[in-house]
């Protein structure tokens, strides 16, 4: 990283300074790192916290979905590398022991506390949409609450598919909900551009019945009587399987007001 972001940052009343801990870079476009966490820092499965660098005159920050566990020692995120990105193209140099801005106050509504009550649970995601999911698939109160849970990931490149040892495993070695996730958790990654097993999109995968694999048990179809839906990826798919789901009688929830699926707003405007 340059000399700038070596020079020792200082906490606000909306921000701590953390180190990084670690780096994984997927593929030339794709990596995901660590940071310490703050004691006091507290936060719902599923939500987003604001993170950023030293920018001209004030912070640099964008908003990012936690991809660790709320009982993690370290928070994890997932993020794209963009070129010219003003942000992403230079948390993509980051090494273990630089320092970012954490915010103090995570929020957002892809949340199980903005859903009613159901017995299966579907995640559904393109690209670094995954992180939030990462999250809530070690959650051992999500396992509690539904029967079922299946990630569905869908990206272009196999290459593309970060953390998919871990979720092929059905999250195996994790300390609190491998035993559940044995029997209750599901993985389903799709590629779009190249050679793979499963190559549809999420649209498709829903209406040809693929989503439902023996591990999903029931109804091949969405039911709003008894699934529950949370997306997150581009704009485009929140777009098209939101007005999917509309039209089988689902309802968008909010921590306001419990639905059937959610969406994460902040991210699609």
């Amino acid at each position: 990283m340059s000399d700038r972001n070596h020079i020792p940052l200082a906490p606000s009343a909306a921000l701590t300074v953390e180190t990084v801990t670690s780096v994984r870079h997927w593929n030339e476009h794709l990596f995901s790192f660590t940071i310490t966490r703050p004691q006091s820092f507290r936060f719902r499965s599923g939500e987003f916290v604001m993170l950023g660098l030293p920018g001209e005159g004030r912070p640099l920050l964008r908003a990012y979905s936690i991809a660790s566990p709320a009982y993690a020692e370290e928070l994890e995120f997932l993020s794209i590398k963009v070129p010219d990105g003003p942000l992403t193209s230079r948390l993509q140099l980051i090494q273990p022991g630089d320092q970012l801005f954490l915010g103090r106050k995570p929020t957002g509504t892809l949340v199980t506390d903005a859903l009613l009550p159901g017995k299966r649970l579907f995640f559904l995601s393109t690209g670094t949409g995954l992180a939030p999911f990462l999250s809530l698939a070690r959650d051992p109160d999500v396992y509690d609450m539904f029967n079922q849970i299946l990630l569905v990931h869908s990206v272009r490149r196999v290459s593309d598919l970060a953390f998919r040892e871990e979720l092929e495993s059905q999250l195996a070695g994790d300390p609190l909900v491998q035993d559940q996730a044995l029997l209750q958790f599901g993985y389903l990654p799709t590629v779009t551009r190249e050679p793979f097993p499963t190559s549809q999109r999420i649209g498709t995968l829903i209406e040809n019945g693929a989503l439902f694999g023996p591990q999903m048990g029931g109804e091949k179809r969405l039911d709003p009587e008894t699934d529950r839906i949370m997306l997150c990826g581009s704009m485009e798919m929140i777009k098209d399987l939101s007005a999917m789901l509309d039209g089988l009688g689902f309802e968008e929830g909010s921590n306001a007001k419990p639905g059937h699926y959610v969406i994460e707003r902040a991210f699609v405007g």
